[in-house]
């Protein structure tokens, strides 16, 4: 099977690289950090008006009904940007959770306004200690004793986390069941949990290679630009051999990712194993090439001045979410062995 996105695919993946390119900048990834609040409405409400936050929301829902495959190639351009927004929460998890295990009346009150942006989801499943962007969310879905719940954010009582990446931001959610919904229960809230956990694992895989991607391009014009003895030390064949073993990883573990996004989109059997393989590949190469980034950046690449390390801890965030590295392997072994 030859694996190719589509032209129109390509198309809206360069659209929305153009318009995080102008309107997320590194400048706003900085601002995110320091900001009370750390997201940009704007920002939101033009990826919105473009589709991209109701891409998987279903036509009668406000959204495009496309899948994950044709929404791979967005995340990956939000994790080049290093977006400071839920995306992958709301749009990869929540949105098709909603649209494929809640009652009708629960999907249509909510859908179309995660659709239009004019609302904001996020997601709690046990095992994950923390929310992501609590503070912004007009909607959590949360797992609880194997059922999963629709809470308001209004009704939620938050409490701030320490994050390794200050622009992703953490809280733990208490909340009551009686100012929550239920989603759904028993063997159809565990089958919909593992769908949601198994999205998630992908999503930030692809946010990993974009991730990936963009500090080898940050590394590769660092060295041509700085000079040592008169020459770029791009020059310096350790140097080469850095960047040459970093962009190996990253090209062996895209493949993975598209075969997982693709087996997600269509159900394909041997799903868990194909995420689990995404995620791990995924998680290794972005370790991989953020080490090899700081070392060819040297001393700079240290400081919080430099933009670096932005892309380096949001990977670090990225990779432990969803499962690690050591947790998919694991999963892995045990499917094989099953």
């Amino acid at each position: 099977m030859r694996f190719a996105f589509t032209d129109d695919q390509l198309m809206f993946r360069d659209a929305v690289a153009d318009l995080l390119a102008n309107e997320c900048p590194p400048e706003k990834v900085r601002w995110s950090w320091s900001d009370d609040n750390g997201r940009d409405p704007q920002l939101w409400s033009a990826l919105a008006a473009m589709g991209v936050i109701g891409l998987t929301a279903p036509e009668a829902g406000g959204g495009l009904g496309m899948n994950e495959v044709d929404l791979l190639p967005i995340l990956t351009e939000a994790g080049r940007a290093a977006l400071p927004a839920p995306l992958l929460e709301t749009t990869a998890v929540v949105v098709p959770l909603l649209a494929e295990s809640a009652p009708d009346a629960l999907a249509a009150t909510w859908l179309p306004d995660l659709s239009d942006g004019s609302a904001i989801a996020t997601i709690s499943l046990e095992g994950q200690p923390f929310v992501v962007d609590a503070h912004i969310a007009d909607l959590l879905v949360a797992e609880r004793n194997g059922s999963l719940f629709a809470v308001p954010g209004a009704n939620l009582r938050l409490t701030p986390q320490a994050s390794v990446d200050g622009a992703r931001r953490l809280f733990t959610a208490e909340w009551d069941e009686a100012d929550a919904e239920l989603i759904a229960s028993g063997d159809a809230a565990a089958a919909a949990v593992a769908l949601a956990f198994n999205r998630g694992a992908v999503a930030a895989a692809a946010e990993l290679i974009g991730m990936a991607e963009r500090m080898i391009a940050m590394t590769v014009e660092y060295v041509v630009a700085r000079q040592q003895f008169g020459v770029p030390i791009g020059s310096f064949q350790a140097v080469k051999h850095h960047l040459a073993d970093a962009e190996l990883k990253v090209s062996f573990a895209r493949p993975m990712v598209w075969n997982a996004a693709y087996a997600l989109a269509n159900g394909e059997p041997g799903l868990d194993r194909s995420v689990s393989m995404a995620k791990c590949f995924a998680s290794d190469a972005a370790e991989v090439v953020a080490r090899k980034a700081l070392q060819c950046h040297g001393a700079i690449g240290y400081t919080t001045e430099h933009d670096l390390h932005f892309w380096l801890k949001r990977s670090w965030a990225l990779a432990a979410s969803w499962g690690d590295a050591g947790w998919h392997r694991r999963r892995v072994a045990a499917l094989l062995l099953d």
